[in-house]
């Protein structure tokens, strides 16, 4: 039996503001545990909340940038349970007139379609604490920070338009290019700036009866995401096809240990208690505040896609890729702007830097090689004073500390010999002492010659230890044996 898989997404975004949706807290990330929840936080008796203006206008401009509706008046509800990270004791979100309504965002498969996802609304909201669990079963404790308690989101629901984990994906990625590019969100998933719920169901192919849906919550990557995604499906199948039904849950995925399980029967919007929070006004949009936003709102994904291509003459797929990431993105155009060689900036920006960046975990923002120089290795690479091997060199020094490129270069003494006089002269000689491979390679079949040249070009590289222009050997070494022939 076929089956059909149907997802929808609900993202957490964290907003960046200074300070909370509702106190003068601040949200700075990485202070010491319980540092930043002030009384408003705590909800302790005798305080207010105040909304951070701030908070509303990077909610706006989301919904500018995916032509949604904006809710002229909004409101917020308080969202009812109990659980030690939530010191309220409730959530001040909003539920029945959020602040985003309807829109849609497109996205690009990896065979070069498109798809479009249509949004359900993005909602304003504070974030709850954080739970802290270390130990194990001989030993172990539970503490709570509440420092991210009040941190300003927005909680945006798709449709469920998404069929696989490929198209979830994209489009998880199409929203975190867009809130980073709008300046309304720092992206570190790694430090919970952004969060996916997945909601997942199966059903037999061409029904149009949706199956129950289960929702895996907390998946803080796109590779873990997609894992979970994966997984759950293949369970929904295996449980329908040995007879079995889903129940309608909240699950849990550890991309660390690769393990999927239960976490609570799914609760409906009526075991949460919504009732209008009686402390705050409804949230009123001017028309005025709406265009004014719309006029100063930054350079959208597609858009600079557009511009990188006629600007930089960069092919569709490159430009694509350097657009998706604003961090990425202003990295590039900092490394064109320095060199004047965008193709080359693409291919460092892309390869070897983002593989580093990577494989340590780490973002654009933090690596700890600048635009500038990764720019000064470009120069020396554009004109031959190094190789694309020495240039991998130079870089890991780079990457260590060690320098400018121009430094590295010379301490290690890793520029390459370009003088062609010097050249000719290095390839003479290795011919000389090199008898038996010249009559070898005169003697051979002429269709087979080509594969003897790297024999000859491993010699004078280790004459030159290196540092031969390895285009340059290549044409004096096929001109002088050619001579002979």
């Amino acid at each position: 039996m076929s089956w059909d898989t149907v997802i929808g997404l609900e993202i957490h975004v964290q907003l960046a503001t200074k300070t909370k949706i509702f106190s003068g807290a601040s949200t700075a990330y990485g202070a010491e545990p319980n540092t930043q929840a002030c009384a408003i936080d705590l909800a302790m008796p005798g305080t207010l909340p105040v909304l951070n203006k701030q908070a509303v206008n990077y909610a706006i401009m989301f919904g500018l940038a995916i032509d949604a509706e904006i809710g002229q008046v909004s409101a917020f509800e308080r969202k009812n349970y109990f659980y030690p990270d939530l010191p309220k004791g409730y959530q001040t979100t909003q539920l029945e007139k959020p602040i985003v309504g309807r829109g849609n965002v497109e996205i690009q498969l990896a065979d070069g379609s498109t798809k479009n996802v249509r949004i359900h609304h993005a909602h304003l909201e504070e974030d709850a604490g954080k739970s802290l669990h270390e130990g194990n079963f001989n030993s172990s404790f539970s503490g709570i920070d509440l420092n991210r308690a009040g941190t300003p989101l927005i909680e945006i629901v798709s449709e469920p338009d998404m069929s696989n984990a490929e198209e979830a994906i994209a489009f998880a990625k199409k929203i975190h290019s867009i809130v980073t590019s709008i300046g309304i969100c720092d992206g570190e998933m790694s430090q919970g700036s952004m969060r996916f719920d997945v909601n997942v169901s199966v059903k037999p192919s061409g029904s149009e009866i949706l199956g129950t849906r289960t929702e895996t919550k907390n998946l803080n990557s796109f590779k873990f995401m997609e894992e979970a995604i994966k997984r759950e499906v293949a369970r929904q199948i295996d449980v329908i096809e040995d007879g079995g039904t889903i129940a309608q849950e909240t699950r849990l995925y550890n991309g660390e240990t690769k393990v999927a399980r239960s976490m609570r029967s799914k609760e409906e919007a009526n075991d949460y208690r919504y009732f209008p929070c009686p402390d705050l006004l409804p949230v009123i949009v001017s028309d005025e505040q709406v265009e004014e936003l719309r006029r100063n709102l930054p350079e959208l994904p597609d858009a600079r896609q557009t511009r990188f291509v006629e600007q930089y003459g960069l092919s569709d797929y490159d430009a694509g890729i350097l657009s998706s990431d604003a961090a990425m993105a202003n990295y590039f155009e900092a490394v064109s702007r320095v060199c004047s060689n965008p193709k080359l900036a693409a291919n460092w920006t892309m390869g070897e830097l983002s593989a580093r960046l990577n494989n340590e975990g780490l973002s654009t923002s933090n690596s700890p090689v600048s635009a500038e120089q990764l720019a000064g290795l470009i120069i020396r690479i554009a004109d031959n004073s190094i190789s694309g091997k020495m240039a991998k060199q130079v870089f890991e020094g780079i990457w260590a500390g060690d320098g400018s490129a121009d430094e590295i270069i010379e301490a290690r003494g890793l520029k390459q010999v370009s003088d062609s006089g010097a050249l000719e002269q290095m390839v003479a000689d290795v011919l000389a002492a090199n008898q038996a491979m010249v009559d070898d390679y005169i003697n051979t079949d002429e269709s087979k010659r080509k594969k003897k040249l790297g024999g000859f070009m491993g010699k004078i590289m280790q004459a030159s230890k290196g540092q031969a222009n390895p285009q340059q050997v290549n044409q004096i070494l096929a001109q002088k044996l050619n001579e002979l022939l």
